[in-house]
């Protein structure tokens, strides 16, 4: 990472706010892998320092503080506003007037040419929420900088760990039946993060210097319902929607507390919001931009699907909890999916500690509570699963696509990393993944048992059986390490497995 602040002048060096956020952390890689010289501002750099390029510089500041952004504008071309103080204990409708005046000011004097800002969408008048009028104010106050001022106005988001999408999730996953207040029927048009973001990137090099607002949105105008039963279609789950006449905003709030991942202070602001449709009323963007939204439908299947990507990729020894620490119980969710991951450091090279992970299953069993993976495979074959009675094609070789018991091979890459896909009966879709890396001290071993569950049985299962897992999985690890070790080299001191809980 480059840490440069010479302030010297760039034809396209652009300004990125939020890049810690969803929409900005999204961009900011885009805008490196467009060549595009990128300036990141955050309050705490240390937090960036991990996901920028080389070519990326992280200053310190805060839109709060005035003097904290002269050093930060010198230099930029574009400057992007992806900030809000919804999360915010105090006022947030003053601290967000407070921010967009300290950034227009800040731009006005370092000569910032534009200014690319996502607001909220919604038909200004005295019944419009706190949270979507302070959105439209920011916009008004960044148009007194001498920056022409692209302003975008977005519906409902739809992507793996937006806010709204998440808050859908939950409420979809989790409750079978559902108590819907008038806020669930209200009208907006969804749009997918790909799309928004390809607006946000088109906006850089948009022709002509006036500053012009462009409401953007997906083709379709749908109820929060409608995205409800949607997202339930597609995770095959059914629901019971029962409509209330009325449900105060603190009642919400508290309500979506509990069976969401949202707390009451951001859920009042979200559903004082909801009360207000968020439809699209100018086709100025469609003119503008070559942009062509896709339908509710696609979103959530790409958010699905990306979803799916982002699990697959991650490294679970590099990932931390959104909250800092490891949860003590049940394990944290990624997306929809719950984790419960373990790493066990070993004395021996990458190839001897995968040995007996490669051999995993059939006769060789699997290392721990042999009884226990008995029973699973006899309760599997009563409720017409497959049992333990396939084994595995060979005792040591393995592939992509075999068969290991009630388990298959989904990715394999000899003498680092097994990932197994459960074709047992469980409420939902389960995965155990092992993976092995080198260090100077030897070799770690991540155990990493991933579960997607479908609706509440599926959340029930997971928590009913998480007091076995802590058993079996530790077991497992642990002798599994003992194995590797035991193949020659020299055992080093025994060390009990850390529990590691990733998101």
């Amino acid at each position: 990472m480059s840490l440069n602040s010479s302030g010297d002048s760039h034809p396209n060096r652009v300004l990125l706010t939020g890049a810690t956020g969803y929409v900005g952390g999204r961009l900011l890689p885009l805008l490196e892998n467009a060549g595009v010289t990128v300036r990141c501002l955050a309050r705490r750099p240390e937090e960036l320092e991990s996901r920028v390029s080389g070519t990326t510089e992280v200053v310190t500041g805060n839109v709060l503080e005035r003097d904290s952004l002269t050093s930060a504008f010198e230099g930029v071309h574009t400057a992007y506003y992806l900030v809000h103080s919804m999360g915010s204990r105090d006022d947030f409708e003053e601290l967000d007037r407070q921010a967009a005046r300290n950034f227009a000011a800040a731009a006005t004097q370092a000569g910032v040419q534009r200014i690319i800002y996502l607001g909220a969408l919604g038909t200004p008048d005295p019944n419009l929420s706190k949270h979507l009028r302070s959105r439209q104010e920011v916009g008004d106050l960044l148009r007194q900088s001498t920056a022409q001022v692209i302003e975008f106005r977005a519906s409902i988001v739809i992507g793996s760990g937006s806010l709204s999408f998440e808050l859908i999730r939950s409420l979809t996953e989790r409750l079978p039946v559902m108590i819907c207040p008038r806020w669930v029927r209200t009208l907006a048009q969804p749009i997918a993060i790909e799309d928004l973001l390809k607006y946000l990137l088109e906006a850089m090099d948009l022709e002509g210097n006036s500053s012009r607002i462009y409401e953007v949105g997906g083709p379709e105008v749908v109820s929060y319902a409608g995205i409800i039963q949607e997202y339930a279609r597609q995770r095959g789950l059914r629901r019971v929607m029962i409509p209330v006449p009325v449900l105060t905003p603190g009642l919400s709030s508290r309500w979506l507390g509990l069976v969401t991942p949202l707390y009451s202070r951001i859920g009042r602001k979200l559903i004082e919001g909801l009360r207000n449709p968020t439809l699209v009323s100018s086709n100025l963007a469609e003119k503008t931009f070559s942009v062509r939204p896709i339908g509710l439908s696609k979103s959530i299947e790409r958010a699905l699907k990306n979803e799916d990507q982002r699990i697959a990729e991650t490294r679970w020894s590099d990932a931390l909890s959104s909250g800092g620490s490891a949860p003590k119980w049940g394990g944290v969710r990624f997306g929809s999916r719950l984790l419960d991951s373990r790493t066990r450091p070993v004395s021996v090279p990458p190839s001897q500690a995968f040995a007996p992970i490669q051999r995993i299953g059939g006769t060789t069993g699997w290392y721990y509570g042999t009884w226990l993976w008995k029973i699973r495979g006899w309760l599997d074959l009563l409720v017409g699963g497959i049992g333990l009675r396939r084994g595995r094609r060979d005792p040591k070789d393995l592939r992509v696509g075999d068969t290991l018991d009630f388990w298959r091979v989904e990715a394999y890459e000899p003498n680092h990393r097994l990932r197994l896909r459960a074709e047992m009966k469980v409420p939902g879709r389960a995965w155990l993944e092992f993976e092995v890396s080198g260090d100077d001290d030897g070799s770690h071993i991540r155990q990493t048992a991933t579960f997607d569950p479908i609706g509440l049985f599926g959340i029930v299962y997971w928590y009913s059986v998480w007091p076995l897992h802590q058993f079996v999985f530790a077991g497992m690890l642990r002798n599994i390490a003992h194995a590797a070790e035991g193949l020659g080299a020299t055992p080093m001191k025994s060390q009990e497995p850390q529990s590691a809980i990733v998101s």
